[in-house]
């Protein structure tokens, strides 16, 4: 993968079927081609993904959503017409257009309007090309199926290294947001929120008058029980334990002795070192031996941090990270669904 800041080159090679690392409002996307299968398959087989996981396809205009669904109800379209563009994904029925590859075999698709400024240069561009006003790309993030979703062009780039496959990233800074769209199951009669992000449940209950359930028999991205993951282990703490000393050793970390003994310098069961590292809010102090990731001021902060802190724990060889979550109120219910996902059980996701 090469980096550019060119959207038009960006553009001419989503058009030639290739992929392009785009940035968004919310973390860097593997895109390509949504109408282009062997394009959508590239992505795949790039982040080594289930077929079944299904993509989010991104539009040009909140118009183009209508050539890749087939019903929107009321209440999808006060969504959309409040949050669009904006960091919020619906799940729709699909519609003729919307082939397997982009839905993982589901009679629904995900479908989002992001309001970066360089993406929306890209799909312009590629409407140009094309000559299509409905084009649109499938863009999951940048990153290996399973782990942490990147969040600057550096973390695309440190994910697909081979600058000989003739895949770019467009190099669009950091993410001003750092954790990934609302996604809202639209297809039944009222909302279902299958994962937390800027956008709430009671964002979403106002929006549309409707009670906002949870849960769903539709899979969508991001929405496994171990997802957003580390190599190192991931351990959420309270502060008080924190500070005791009980957070790290009730953690399992041998000789860890946050209070006092420093931490264990030996190498877990699959070889890295066992240092430690902390992610918590910044009035919560760093125990001795800890390696401090991140200090945020708070939740929003928080939100753009986290995935560099965890990704800087294995740049570090870490063997575990200790994590203070954020009140789980607002964008901070979204950091707190990101926190359990990377300390569930289940490291051999792909």
């Amino acid at each position: 993968m090469r980096r550019t800041t060119d959207v038009r080159e960006a553009a001419g090679a989503l058009a030639a079927g290739r992929l392009v690392a785009v940035p968004t409002e919310t973390v860097y996307g593997l895109a390509a081609r949504a109408d282009d299968e062997a394009a959508v398959a590239r992505i795949f087989r790039a982040k080594a993904r289930p077929a079944t996981h299904p993509l989010i396809v991104h539009i040009a205009s909140s118009a183009a959503c209508d050539a890749w669904v087939a019903t929107l109800p009321a209440y999808a379209r006060r969504l959309t017409a409040t949050y669009w563009p904006g960091p919020l994904t619906v799940v729709l029925p699909r519609s003729r257009r919307a082939g397997d590859g982009l839905t993982g075999g589901q009679a629904s698709i995900a479908v989002r309007w992001s309001a970066h400024p360089l993406l929306q240069a890209v799909l312009d561009t590629l409407v140009d090309i094309t000559d299509d006003r409905s084009v649109a790309v499938a863009a999951p993030s940048a990153n290996r199926f399973g782990r942490v979703s990147p969040t600057t062009a550096e973390h695309v780039l440190a994910e697909f290294a081979d600058p000989a496959d003739g895949n770019l990233v467009l190099d669009g800074g950091s993410c001003a947001i750092g954790v990934e769209s609302t996604i809202v199951d639209c297809t039944g009669e009222h909302p279902r929120l299958l994962r937390p992000g800027l956008i709430t449940a009671e964002d979403i209950a106002t929006i549309t008058g409707l009670r906002c359930s949870t849960g769903s028999q539709v899979r969508a991205p991001g929405t496994l029980a171990h997802h957003y993951a580390p190599a190192a282990r991931v351990v959420l703490v309270d502060p008080a334990d924190l500070i005791s000393g009980s957070g790290v050793a009730g953690a399992g970390v041998a000789g860890a002795g946050v209070a006092g003994a420093g931490v264990d310098e030996g190498l877990t069961s699959d070889g890295r070192a066992s240092g430690v590292g902390l992610i918590a809010p910044v009035a919560v102090p760093t125990p001795p031996g800890v390696i401090r990731l991140a200090a945020p001021v708070d939740a929003a902060d928080y939100a753009r941090l986290l995935y560099r802190a965890l990704r800087e724990a294995d740049d570090r060889d870490l063997g575990m990270v200790l994590a203070v979550p954020p009140a789980a109120s607002g964008i901070g219910s979204a950091v707190l669904d990101r926190l359990l996902r990377a300390a569930a059980p289940g490291g051999d996701v792909p």
